[in-house]
């Protein structure tokens, strides 16, 4: 037994292919093993990082939104002091008068209901130890009132004009036992005269804390006060006030920290709120948030250990069969080499059935990805990628060996309104249903022509045709229009196409692209699902015309002014002109783009959270569509603007806008902008905040930066010339703020509305 085991050790490491498979089984092995462990702790690393970030933002965020909260009940509380009926609680000598606390509790009444993180608010006159409350009443002693433990505050509020705590209220006060108020003090002539206490709604408060995005995680959110005392926590991982503790001295000021907590490592990110001293914590689980990561690090080892089992099963298999193949391959060589032969030609039999089966596979993957490489080339000759015939000469021998020398014809088809059409169909079907057009098109058009689709990108799909038989005389732009009538009915939806004329050879491809480009541009005037061939539109020549910049003034002025009447009048006639003289496509586009960010411009003045129009669907719509959809928009712009036209907060905010468009230049304040229009700065950021949905310094920035794009498209003014020009003296704070305004540096901006702008006048 011994004896044939060594003879088996032996003959598996004298034979080359057994050793070489032996080796690698235990190098794969190793290297499975070294993957998943380095894929574990690189998860670990990764996600640890990648996730304290955004915990933090969250906080922050979270943060910010319970600050806005507080803000705007103190400004609530700031008008309850100020108000009349206060004032006379106060200091009225007969301070219970029914008719000033009935109104009192009225106004406590109104800015509680409607406001809905505010449960109720109470009035302590410090003197008499009176109260007035909503929704309780009035009660001429503290002793009297249900909710009057807190009146000790005011040592609390010292030289601090507000303060937000939790309290806990006495049993039997018919509430909660734990509440968050909200005091400030009222003075007169410089004393304290009396303390408001505004309480919160808890859940209404907090519902920012809610987990969302981490909601699948061990996770656990506190809120602190100053003296590091719970006020609010939410979570599905309990944390004790032990771990809490342990986190604060773990962290020590910093924002992101890892600790050991009963045998489990969390992680934790905190921040503190400047406006109310409270510190917001976010712990998680580490385990929870490495499960993904465990589960492929156990799978990664399994597979290890099966990769281990599989080489061993096959060492043996190999050892069973070994010596068959070198039986039959002795048989074979027998006729030429009586040598005896070395267990390394085993080999042989395998090798060469390997290469028999790799050819066959590569003869069947060239016939299956030569389509896609033909359509590659086309797609490639359209955009300009390919354009020497030496090149182009090459790659149409190898991929077009089965065409013929009969002219070609190229067919550029395009879907029609495309902007709606993106909005209909989701965006997974998308491809399938273009995948589709170009399948009803071989379908159809199989029988009598050579074909290969191209798809474009967006809208657009490329077809190169040439008829099967020579001398045939065919018309491909009716073969294309059957096809075209065909998919509506099937699909539920129309495309257009553009035939180029014949053409002989790849030669004047690029040609007939170019033909078939242009005449589908004269969809604008001929309508959906149309063919349109080039000869038909080839003596097409576009008229002189007017500036455009004229228009688009005396448009903006006209909606501006709210006369929607004017508006329809102003864009009927223009487009009367552009319909009677025929415009070209590509002017009459450019035309109708330029209408369309005319009002985006306007329509951002108004709301600049507003979605944009369809300008780049303009391309794919007939006239009548486009030019209905425009007008429509202009003319609910000009209503608008006279719905405004009476509001004086609306003529208020006007003033200083006008006030803003004289100065663009120049180092204006928001108080000099104020002053202008004869109002506080205060009043002024209310008013046009609640007007325009923007802040005065936000909204002078984007006007700076609209005129900014126009010197920079219209002009050849140095970056820093135009910097100047819009009111910042050094042109890198100016570059920083047009970047953070429009996505794009201002050269880059340059650069490519001028290429645009070329392509444009070239076609």
């Amino acid at each position: 037994m011994t004896l044939s085991f060594l003879k088996w050790l032996k003959f598996n490491f004298t034979n080359t292919q057994t050793r070489l498979l032996l080796i690698l089984t235990i190098v794969v092995f190793m290297i499975i093993i070294a993957v998943g462990m380095t894929t574990y702790y690189s998860a670990k690393s990764v996600l640890q990082q990648e996730l304290s970030e955004p915990q933090h933002q969250m906080l922050r965020i979270s943060m910010n939104d319970i600050d806005e909260v507080i803000r705007e009940s103190d400004q609530i509380a700031v008008k309850i002091a100020l108000n009349n009926h206060v004032y006379k609680f106060l200091t009225s000598e007969v301070q219970g008068s029914y008719r000033n606390i009935t109104e009192l509790v009225q106004f406590l009444e109104t800015l509680t209901s409607s406001t809905p993180f505010i449960k109720s608010a109470y009035i302590y006159d410090v003197e008499r130890e009176s109260m007035v409350a909503f929704p309780q009443g009035y009660s001429s002693s503290k002793v009297n009132f249900p909710d009057s433990g807190w009146v000790d505050v005011a040592a609390e509020l010292d030289d601090r004009p507000m303060l937000v705590k939790r309290r806990e209220i006495a049993a039997g006060s018919g509430v909660p036992a734990s509440q968050i108020t909200l005091y400030r003090k009222i003075m007169l002539a410089g004393q304290l005269k009396g303390i408001i206490a505004i309480n919160f709604k808890t859940d209404q408060m907090f519902k920012h804390m809610l987990l969302t995005s981490v909601s699948d995680l061990d996770n656990h959110r506190f809120i602190l006060d100053p003296d590091n005392k719970p006020l609010y926590d939410l979570g599905n991982y309990p944390v004790g006030e032990e771990a809490v503790d342990q986190v604060l001295a773990t962290l020590e000021g910093e924002k992101l920290g890892e600790f050991k907590h009963e045998g489990q490592v969390l992680l934790a990110s905190q921040t503190m709120s400047p406006y109310t001293g409270w510190r917001y914590l976010s712990i998680i689980s580490q385990e929870s948030l490495l499960s993904n990561a465990q589960k492929i690090r156990d799978i990664v080892f399994f597979v290890s250990l099966l990769a281990l089992a599989a080489g061993a099963a096959t060492i043996a298999f190999y050892n069973r069969a070994a010596f068959k193949p070198v039986k039959r391959m002795r048989q074979l060589l027998s006729g030429y080499d009586r040598q005896s032969i070395s267990p390394e030609l085993i080999d042989l039999e395998k090798i060469t059935g390997q290469l028999l089966t790799d050819h066959a596979q590569q003869a069947i993957n060239l016939r299956q990805t030569l389509p896609e490489a033909s359509s590659k080339f086309l797609t490639d000759i359209y955009a300009g990628h390919m354009t020497g015939y030496r090149e182009i000469g090459e790659k149409w021998n190898r991929y077009f060996k089965e065409w013929s020398d009969s002219p070609l014809t190229v067919a550029m088809l395009s879907i029609d309104d495309y902007h709606a059409w993106c909005e209909r169909f989701k965006k997974s079907d998308q491809s399938l249903l273009k995948f589709a057009i170009a399948n009803i098109i071989a379908e159809l058009l199989s029988g009598e022509w050579r074909l290969i689709p191209a798809d474009l990108g967006r809208d657009r799909l490329l077809v190169m045709l040439q008829p099967l038989g020579p001398g045939r005389d065919m018309d491909a732009a009716t073969s294309i229009g059957e096809a075209l009538r065909m998919i509506p009915k099937l699909l539920k939806f129309q495309v257009s196409a553009g035939v180029s004329e014949d053409h002989d050879g790849f030669k004047e491809l690029q040609q007939a692209m170019q033909e078939a480009d242009s005449a589908l541009g004269f969809r604008l005037y001929h309508g959906y699902e149309q063919v349109i061939r080039f000869e038909d539109i080839s003596g097409h020549e576009e008229p002189g015309r007017a500036e455009e910049n004229e228009f688009m003034s005396q448009l903006t002025e006209t909606i501006e002014a709210g006369s929607g009447e004017d508006v329809i009048r102003l864009m009927d006639k223009r487009f009367n002109r552009m319909k009677s003289e025929q415009w070209h496509p590509s002017s009459a586009i450019a035309f109708l783009e330029s209408v369309a960010e005319t009002l985006e411009r306007i329509r951002m003045k108004r709301d600049p959270e507003a979605c944009g129009f369809r300008v780049s669907g303009l391309r794919t719509m007939n006239l009548e569509s486009a030019w209905s959809m425009l007008r429509y928009e202009a003319e609910a712009l000009a209503a608008w603007y006279d719905s405004m036209q009476l509001r004086k907060d609306y003529i208020v905010c006007q003033t200083m806008i006008a006030f803003m468009n004289d100065h663009l230049e120049d180092p204006v304040s928001i108080q000099d902008i104020a002053e202008h229009a004869g109002i506080g700065s205060s009043l002024a950021s209310q008013l046009f905040k609640q007007e325009m949905n923007d802040t005065i310094l936000g909204y002078f920035t984007k006007l700076r930066m609209d005129r900014a794009c126009e010197l920079l498209l219209d002009t050849d003014y140095r970056i820093s010339e135009i910097a100047s020009m819009v009111g910042y003296q050094h042109e890198n704070s100016f570059i920083r703020v047009y970047r953070k305004t429009k996505d794009i540096t201002p050269g880059k901006y340059r650069e490519m509305m001028r290429a645009r702008r070329d392509s444009l006048l070239e076609s």
